[in-house]
Formats: C-alpha cells, structure tokens, sequence
C-alpha cells in the first residue's frame, strides 16, 4: 500500500517563524522548492529572474538565523527579492508581480512588515542599514539590520560613504556582500581591478604556488582542504586590506549555496560581540535553472518563458525601440566626429551603448554604477575639447543632480544628455519612471531641453545636440519601440528653441490649440480629430523645446485661440509651469484667454502597462478632449454670468 506524498516544506512555511521550526537538514529540500516556485511564477509573470535564482540559499539562511522582521532586512535594488517575498507571506499573490495591482518588483515598506525599507535603485542598503542599526541602538532595543548589497552596487561611492560611518553601529549592522562577479555589466573600475590585482601579485602567486605544490603530495581529502584554505586566505587577504580598513570584521569568501556554510557563520555573526560585520557571500546568478545558467546575461531580466525550455515568449515585431534609434544615430555621428564619445553607468545595453562601444571602443566609458562620477567626467571631457554623450536613465540621472548643476551648468560646458525612459515606464512602477527631468533640468541656466515627438525627431536631436557647443543640452524619449515613422537618411539640425506647428496653423481661425512636448503628439492628433468632429478647429502645435520656449510661436497661438492646452509626460513644474510663467510675465492671459496644463498627476503611479499608466493620468485623447471641453463651457459660464 502506498502512503500518500509527502506535504512539500514551502506548503508549511508562510512566514519566517514557520521557517524557523524546520529543522536544518530540511533547509536544502526548502530552498529546492523555493526555487522551482520562484520559476514557474516568473515564467507566467517575466520579472528579474537571475538574481533571485542567485540568492535563494541565502535567504533561506538569513530569515532562519535572524529574527525577521525585529532584526530588518533590506536588500539593495530589489531585483533579488522575489524568493524573500514567497517565504515572507506572498507567495499567493507572487504570480501578480510588476502587474497593476500585484505586487512590486522590488521591495515597498507598505506592502510587507518584512520590507522595511523599500529599493530599486542601486547602494542605498548600507547606509538605510546604518539608520535602522542605529535606531535600535538608541532605543535600547536588541534588532540588528541586515543589508545585502551586490558586487555591482558595490562599486557606487554611496556603499562606501555608508560603509566609513558604520562602526558607530557595533554589532548591531551586518553587510552581506552578494558577489556573483556579474551585475548587469561587467564589474568595472578601480575596485575589481585593485582585487584582482591583489590576488594576482607575484609575491601571492608565489605563496600560492608553493602551497600548491605541496597539497599536490597530500591524500585527497587534504588536498580538498588545502584549497578551501587558499580561497579563505584570498578573502582574508581582501576583505584585511579594504573592509577591515573601514572598520568591519570580514568573514569570507564563502558559498552562498552551502546551507551548511552558510547557517553556522550567520549564527556566528548573529551572535558575535562587538563590531559591525561583513559577509562575503560567493553566488551564481540564475543558480539551478540550466537555461539562465546558460544564458550570457543570466536571465537578469526575462519576458514571460516556457518553464521547460526556457524560451521566452517574443515581443512581437514593429518600428525599432527609441534605444535603438539613438545607438544608431550617435554612431554616424561618431562616424563624422572623433571628438565625440559616450559614457554609461553600468547600462550599456539599457542605454544601446553596447554597439556603440563595439564600434568605437575608444571612445566608450562604462563607469559602473557611478551617476555622479559620469556626469562630472563627462564635464572634464567637455571642457578638454571632447563632445561627450552622457546617455544615463531619467530616474538614475536623478542621483546626480548636483553635479548636473555645480559642475554643468554653472560652467556652462557642451555636454549632452540623452535621457532614455522619460515619461512612464510601465511594470517597473513608480522607482524607474521618468517623471521629473523636464522639470529639474528646465530650471536650470544654460540648459537646453528638448523632448523627442517620435523616432525621426530623435535623430534630429542627436544630430542638433552633436552640434551644439553652447552649452549643456539635453534630449529625452521613452522606453519601447517607436511609432513607425520613417527615420531621416539625413539628420536635420534643429534651430534651437523652435517648435513646429503639425496640423493647422497660428494665423488665427481655429478655437483650440494644443502644445504637446514629447511622445503624447500621438495622442494630441487623436484629440484633434475627435475635436474636429464636434466642430472645434484645432491646432496642434510640437513644441520640440521646453527650454527655450519658442515664445513666438507659443505668443501667436495664445492670440489666435480661445483654449490653449499644454501637454507633457512629465510632472509639474516642467512646460506648462514654463508657458504659464510666460503668459503671466507678458499679461497674455487678460483677454480672457483659458490655458490648461496636462501632465503627470502629482503622484508617484504605481506599476501598470504605459497605455493603462497613461489613461489613468488623462494623459490620452479622451483627457485632452475633456480638458478642452471643460475649458470651453467654463468660458460659457462667465460670458453667461457677464451678460446676466
């Protein structure tokens, strides 16, 4: 007779306390089923895979050893979070991730009591870690924080700026260095170049080499050991002449998938006296998933996929992504310019400047996950005579805000930002959207701000920010492919500071105008017809600038129209705080003329398709058609209450 199958351990744990009751030789069977759940709910969701898959051991290990959520764990970025989600009470709602509705991506304080701290973008573990450490301290209360931070993010100077300030914490702070030797980009820079060449000195060499020769001679299970010790004395010889200087206790290398490892030194460090600590944890990204192990990048960022082959589901055909379009541009620029060059911080591939690179290696710089340091680079590069092309995400360019305006802008030097997933970016969420650029850039002296309408502008902008020596300029697009216009065999130099009118004209005879900047002139000419329609002549009208206005254009619209409406995929205090400010200056407005400005809702919009994100702004033909309409019987009423 048979019995019936076991009841699988990840049945039984809904929450770390379930964890904690198993036993430790049950651990290993856990973390094989967390895994396995972890790719069939990715499978049917896509998400960040490889990371997860990476640190499955270890978060098993640390919610076993720690007392989660008393001592607080706070991953780095997020991207490696989903298992912690599955064992900390979500694994039924694990199959909604990056969803509108589901759960996010990366970490978010009000969505569990075991995120306390929320992630996405990268370095910022260490010195939240320090703050929560800290806090326990001067309570009096006995919690420890725990931040896992990756090889990649160790490379930004905000780890280590955490890191010098640490020791205040004692034991209270633990840093788990998760060193699976691949972020999104190769490990670049100082750093790994200083370990490497550590391990690699003659005199270290040397003792290895002696110590080899010897454990060659010894019985197998000595020879076994004498390695395991070489290894340990790498880690030693590291984490003495780095970490130790920054007052932590280093423990490692070790295998972050040896359960067997892994729990004892966590409870040794759990439990060690004095001093802030810092593990060294040794992982494969896309661990026990053969397809992700095979994979060049690791499954780091996957569609929905085939559980069994590993075949993930292709996006289906069309114009080519904005990204795209960009990478190629600037190469026919570098074609023609040798001063021009390109720096990325640790998205080469995000940004295209991975061709780029393959075609003018020279002259490409991927600085790691270093924000701060590109944009001031690329003001030196400016200020020697270069043309560099700083191609950075809106959000991350967000980190080095005041090197864009202290070593930028004041100087006025001719670097040139090319601003990819401007406006909304969909399953990512609120942490990855590019709300803010116009606004924060738009402000500043000596900027020039210029949005891309569609693919083919993009390249006029290349081209126009190539040329320009002015002074800093600045062009953004979005995430996603274009619209499937014909991109120009010749880029045209934009005159700066002038828009374009698209349909109708500034010459009077029309009742609506609409100034778009950006990608929503699509959805300008779809309110346009639907206007048309209802007997409401339109004017459509591509700003391409949000600074300089084109104040001419912008002057003769609000003179020849009755509702002038701007519309931007930004927040406020981007264009349409720059027309009004305009209007005010000058006393457009005292005819009675009627402005509104459509932008992003002040709001941080949680994760959704772009199409679903952007209806639930207004930001669509239905929302500019309402916002005129409503503009228009406004008018009614106070003509009406004039005459009564």
């Amino acid at each position: 007779m048979t019995g019936k199958p076991a009841t699988p351990l990840l049945d039984t744990v809904d929450t770390p306390a379930d964890l904690r009751r198993l036993k430790p030789t049950e651990l290993r069977q856990l973390s094989d089923e967390l895994r396995q759940e972890m790719i069939s709910a990715v499978g049917s969701t896509g998400g960040h895979l490889g990371s997860g898959l990476g640190v499955v051991e270890l978060t098993v290990a640390i919610h076993y050893v720690f007392n989660t959520p008393d001592d607080r764990l706070i991953w780095d970025v997020g991207h490696q979070a989903y298992p912690h989600k599955i064992i900390t009470g979500r694994r039924d709602r694990i199959r909604t991730l990056r969803q509108g509705g589901g759960l996010s991506g990366f970490t978010k304080r009000d969505e569990s009591e075991y995120d306390p701290f929320g992630a996405a973008h990268s370095s910022t573990s260490i010195s939240a870690g320090l703050g929560f450490a800290i806090a326990n301290k001067l309570a009096g209360t006995p919690g420890k924080a725990i931040a896992v931070i990756g090889d990649g993010a160790m490379s930004a100077g905000m780890a280590y700026e955490a890191m010098n300030n640490a020791e205040a914490a004692g034991n209270r702070l633990v840093v788990i260095l998760n060193d699976n030797d691949m972020s999104i980009a190769p490990p670049v820079g100082g750093l790994s170049g200083y370990l490497a060449r550590l391990v690699s000195s003659a005199q270290f060499l040397g003792l290895r080499e002696l110590a080899r020769k010897f454990a060659r001679r010894l019985p197998a299970p000595l020879h076994r050991a004498a390695k395991k010790t070489d290894e340990f004395a790498r880690g030693m010889a590291m984490g003495g002449t780095l970490f130790e200087e920054l007052g932590f206790y280093y423990v490692g290398p070790i295998d972050g998938h040896d359960l067997d490892q892994l729990v004892p030194v966590l409870t040794n460090v759990r439990d060690a006296a004095e001093g802030p600590c810092l593990v060294h944890v040794v992982t494969q990204k896309g661990k026990g998933y053969a397809p992700a192990e095979a994979a060049a990048d690791k499954y780091h960022g996957v569609q929905k996929f085939d559980v069994i082959t590993g075949e993930q589901t292709k996006s289906a055909g069309g114009p080519p992504s904005y990204t795209n379009v960009f990478a190629k541009a600037l190469m026919a620029e570098a074609a023609r310019d040798e001063t021009i060059c390109a720096i990325t911080a640790a998205m080469p591939s995000g940004t295209g400047l991975d061709k780029f690179a393959a075609a003018y290696p020279d002259r490409s710089f991927d600085v790691g996950i270093a924000e701060q340091h590109a944009v001031t680079f690329a003001a030196g590069l400016a200020a020697q005579g270069m043309r560099p092309f700083c191609a950075i995400y809106s959000t991350f360019l967000q980190r080095a805000y005041d090197q864009v305006v202290h070593d930028v802008a004041i100087q006025n030097l001719p670097v040139r930002f090319a601003i990819d997933r401007a406006g909304l970016v969909g399953a990512d969420g609120a942490t990855h959207a590019g709300s803010f650029d116009v606004t924060y850039l738009a402000t500043l002296p000596n900027f020039v701000v210029m949005a891309a309408a569609d693919e083919a502008e993009l390249v006029h902008m290349t081209h126009t920010a190539a040329c320009y020596d002015d002074g800093p300029i600045a062009f953004r697009y979005p995430r996603g492919n274009g619209t499937g216009v014909p991109l120009p065999e010749t880029p045209e130099r934009l005159a700066i500071g002038k828009g374009r009118i698209v349909r109708g004209h500034d010459k009077g005879g029309s009742k609506i105008a609409l100034l778009s900047l950006g990608t929503r002139l699509a959805e300008s000419l779809k309110a346009a017809d639907q206007l048309e329609a209802k007997g409401l002549s339109t004017t459509v009208a591509d700003l391409r600038f949000a600074k300089p206005l084109d104040s001419e254009l912008i002057r003769r619209l609000i003179a020849t129209h009755e509702v002038v409406v701007t519309i931007e995929e930004g927040a406020i205090g981007g264009l349409g705080a720059h027309v009004l400010t305009l209007a005010s200056d000058e006393g457009l407005t005292d005819g009675g003329l009627k402005i509104r400005t459509l932008r992003l809702p002040d709001v941080f919009q949680d994760q959704d398709s772009p199409d679903k994100q952007y209806d639930q702004a207004g930001l669509n033909a239905a929302g500019i058609v309402d916002t005129v309409l409503k503009a228009l019987r406004h008018n009614s009423a106070g003509v009406e209450e004039a005459r009564a």
